[in-house]
């Protein structure tokens, strides 16, 4: 990201308070409150209040948080906020979700309750309200309104199923300006800038490993097949950040690429997430698969986080039909022009 003052004082952040102990713990079930405290402290939770305008900001802290896997729902709370802020709502203060979060998932009203399929809802447990979209309006369902089957994703980070909420609670239309398909569009975006810097941390863990590591009397990294799988996973990540930090340019500048860009970076990091993983765990062996290991912290969420917001065949097939529908004379000026 072109920020690097911002991306290294988060990284600190991140780094200081986000620890192989803190990790275990909230797949425990324990909320890292010092983590939270830190982050709400810094502002990292407002960056996108005033529109999307910084979501290039937003990129970088959130790089920074995957990079350490911090176990907090910061992406959900930034575009939950962003979310309040445009429909002149007042959520609680502290962790906030947003649903539904899934291309298919619906919520609607149904006489006196919000209902419907949602898939699940990102750390609905511990989010002080979730804001849900329903038939054109934003509902803000403060924590214990909202009734949820609690369940996890392979990360072990709280994925909620949706029950029911009362529909008394504060609500407001949803800006013309603002559509689901947008919402959903940004969180892909948050979740591909998430795995980028999950996968920049698995490539640090396997480089170092692979110095570390003597067989056959010198390091494992010395031995040309090891440097090839180390040079392939290099690329991946390289792919994956530039195609996050365009996107988040994109739409910070409100181009009309965003919306290719946002698609295609979330395809490709989760394309990307795929090799990583099986390079990563390759070149560890059997060690990147234990607990004493962190490998495994940023192999699990890159196996989740692909498939939130939309996984690589819904945004492929969004990307295929927006093309299709342009036309074939307007491919070359639409994937050229910024």
């Amino acid at each position: 990201m072109p920020d690097t003052i911002l991306y290294d004082s988060a990284f600190r952040l991140f780094g200081d308070h986000v620890t192989p102990k803190v990790l275990a713990a909230a797949e425990a079930g324990t909320w890292p409150t010092e983590l939270w405290e830190a982050v709400s402290e810094a502002g990292y939770l407002d960056v996108l209040a005033d529109g999307s305008v910084a979501m290039v900001e937003a990129a970088t802290i959130l790089r920074a948080a995957g990079h350490h896997a911090a176990p907090i729902p910061l992406a959900e709370t930034m575009l939950a906020r962003w979310l309040g802020a445009a429909c002149g709502l007042q959520p609680p203060a502290g962790p906030l979700t947003i649903a539904p979060v899934e291309p298919d998932d619906r919520i609607l009203l149904v006489g006196d309750t919000l209902t419907g399929r949602a898939g699940f809802v990102p750390w609905g447990r511990d989010a002080a309200a979730t804001l849900l979209i329903a038939e054109g309006r934003v509902y803000v369902a403060p924590k214990g309104e909202a009734g949820f089957e609690l369940d996890r994703n392979l990360a072990g980070e709280s994925r909620d199923h949706l029950q029911g909420v009362a529909h008394e609670c504060a609500s407001a239309p949803l800006p013309n300006s603002i559509d689901p398909e947008q919402v959903l569009r940004l969180g892909a975006l948050m979740r591909a800038a998430q795995m980028a810097g999950a996968a920049e941390a698995a490539l640090e863990l396997s480089v170092r490993y692979a110095n570390d590591r003597v067989q056959f009397g010198r390091p494992i990294g010395k031995f040309q097949a090891i440097q090839q799988q180390l040079a392939l996973l290099a690329e991946e990540v390289a792919a994956s950040m530039v195609v996050v930090e365009s996107a988040a340019i994109a739409v910070a500048e409100d181009r009309a690429s965003a919306a290719i860009a946002v698609p295609a970076a979330k395809i490709r990091t989760g394309e990307a997430a795929g090799k990583i993983c099986d390079i990563a765990h390759q070149v560890h062996g059997a060690i990147g698969f234990t607990e004493e290991h962190s490998l495994h912290y940023l192999t699990r969420r890159l196996w989740s986080w692909r498939d939130e917001f939309g996984n690589e065949a819904h945004w492929a097939l969004a990307l295929g039909r927006r093309m299709a529908g342009l036309g074939a004379d307007a491919l070359w000026p639409t994937i050229t022009t910024p």
